[in-house]
């Protein structure tokens, strides 16, 4: 049998050309972005897409990770999967139908008056991507990686190349009575739309990934087992709670900025902190990436008799790929902070805080494991409501201060306390449940010379950019030399390893 670690490696690497390389395309849209559009356009795209996290995550209602689990446990995986794409199916059309019927009150609610098109379209991206999760899952389920990723990259593509085409030439040409294109502009673009026109491209790219997976989703006989829906939602429902406590973590700061701060503030705060949060996404992008083909792993390898010493290794490399993450972003920032506009660049100081959070964030998931493989996903909602409270309160209490802490400073230092948080808390309470022999003192070590060398480069400075890049980066060189030389043995003997 295939080696445990490399097989998950190559996994998240298949998942990755779809989740890197199409975030990354995504990531290069900010240049755009911010540079088309002003701090308060970019917040209300920044404050909608905080919108979409939750509600696809109650729409979903935990039926991925339940379709995980139950179809190792079904003798009919099929069944599984068919109860739980019924299941979207109908709880979608719940959600659409009022949306129309009432999106112009929704939209006086949530203070974009003129525009409640936005709603109408953001529900239908939600609706979308929620059903389509099943499908996706399912291709995961069944490690069909390939396909997976091939549906997803035209999914981006088509987001990616809508954007191009309405803001990157239409807008342009239509702002220019002396462009080619400008005739064509006038009939293609709406200037009153605006920012609305990255909702349109989702929603095209959103439907081509329906229609992708369309021989996904009829290719077997659809049939509803509803004792096994009541099961299935039994184990689903508390990891709803989890999820949606979860997005309040990594979104819910977008929103509390809207309404805490004075209205001729919000806009702009929310813009220039969502734009330059998208820097430290590049942490997101690996933890995602991970995920994709770790939560399945994770489950194909629970009966294993080295199942805890394979869960112990894959935190070790995570950490580590995470904190060459962390030092090669933040030693490279001179030039990485290009990518958003002169105008967004005031937000930069979150970068690092976000960054080290968000490694948090992938450390409790790892660490996860132990609720989900023993069917007490309870505890896993008690973790993260816990961290949503956290987020929620030093929100409240530092976003409208004056000082240090005021503002999105504020949201950037409440994320890192409350995954840190719930990461140190769901250490202690798993390993008393489901002991796993993590090496801390490997693990710890990385992530404290990964900062000390962090800290180290911010006193390089030769008055040159070029010289200072260059011995910046020395650093990381020499923080992959020194995980090279501590772990060349390990390395040999997992690479023998099998299953």
């Amino acid at each position: 049998m295939a080696n445990p670690l490399k097989k998950l490696a190559g996994q998240t690497a298949v998942y990755g050309l779809s989740t890197i390389v199409g975030r990354l395309l995504n990531y290069f849209l900010i240049p755009l972005y911010t540079r088309m559009f002003i701090p308060e356009e970019f917040g209300i795209f920044t404050e909608f897409y905080a919108y979409v996290s939750f509600l696809v995550i109650i729409l979903t209602y935990g039926m991925e990770t339940a379709l995980f689990n139950f179809s190792v446990k079904e003798k009919n995986s099929d069944t599984v999967y068919t109860t739980a794409l019924i299941s979207l199916f109908v709880s979608t059309l719940v959600f659409l139908v009022p949306v129309f019927f009432f999106k112009q009150s929704l939209s006086d609610i949530i203070r974009h008056p003129s525009h409640p098109e936005y709603i109408v379209w953001i529900a239908l991206i939600i609706a979308l991507d929620a059903f389509t999760s099943i499908p996706f899952a399912r291709l995961r389920q069944q490690n069909k990686a390939g396909r997976f990723a091939s549906i997803k990259m035209i999914n981006i593509g088509a987001n990616i190349g809508f954007n191009l085409f309405f803001i990157a030439l239409c807008k342009p040409a239509y702002e220019n009575p002396a462009s080619f294109f400008h005739g064509y502009a006038l009939r293609l673009y709406n200037p009153e739309i605006g920012i609305g026109y990255i909702f349109i491209s989702n929603l095209i790219a959103s439907l081509v990934a329906l229609i992708m997976l369309s021989p996904d989703i009829f290719r077997v006989k659809l049939r509803f087992d509803l004792a096994l829906w009541k099961r299935m939602m039994i184990y689903a429902l508390p990891l709803l709670l989890a999820g949606l406590a979860g997005m309040t973590n990594e979104t819910g700061d977008r929103i509390m900025l809207k309404y805490l701060l004075p209205k001729h503030l919000a806009e702009a705060q929310v813009g220039i902190y969502g734009a330059c949060y998208r820097i430290s996404i590049i942490m997101t992008i690996f933890i995602q990436t991970f995920r994709y083909a770790a939560e399945p792993f994770f489950f194909a390898h629970a009966k294993e008799n080295n199942a805890k010493e394979i869960y112990a290794d894959v935190m070790k490399y995570f950490v580590i790929i995470c904190s060459v993450i962390f030092l090669g972003t933040m030693i490279n920032m001179t030039w990485i902070q290009q990518f958003v506009g002169e105008k967004y660049r005031s937000g930069l100081p979150v970068v690092p805080i976000l960054l080290i959070a968000n490694l948090c964030l992938g450390v409790f998931f790892n660490l996860s494991i132990w609720y989900k493989l023993s069917g007490e996903t309870r505890f896993g909602a008690y973790l993260t409501v816990y961290g949503a409270l956290v987020t929620l309160v030093l929100n409240f209490l530092w976003i409208p201060s004056t000082g240090y802490l005021g503002g999105y400073m504020g949201s950037a230092w409440a994320t890192l306390i409350c995954y840190s948080s719930m990461m140190v808390i769901s250490y202690f309470f798993g390993q008393r449940r489901y002991y796993v022999a993590y090496d801390l003192s490997r693990i710890l070590g990385y992530l404290f010379i990964s900062l000390a060398l962090y800290a180290l480069s911010r006193f390089i400075h030769t008055g040159h950019l070029l010289t200072n890049l260059a011995l910046k980066n020395v650093l990381l060189v020499l923080f992959l030399f020194l995980v090279y030389r501590f772990e060349k043995g390990d390395l040999q003997i997992i690479a023998s390893r099998k299953t």
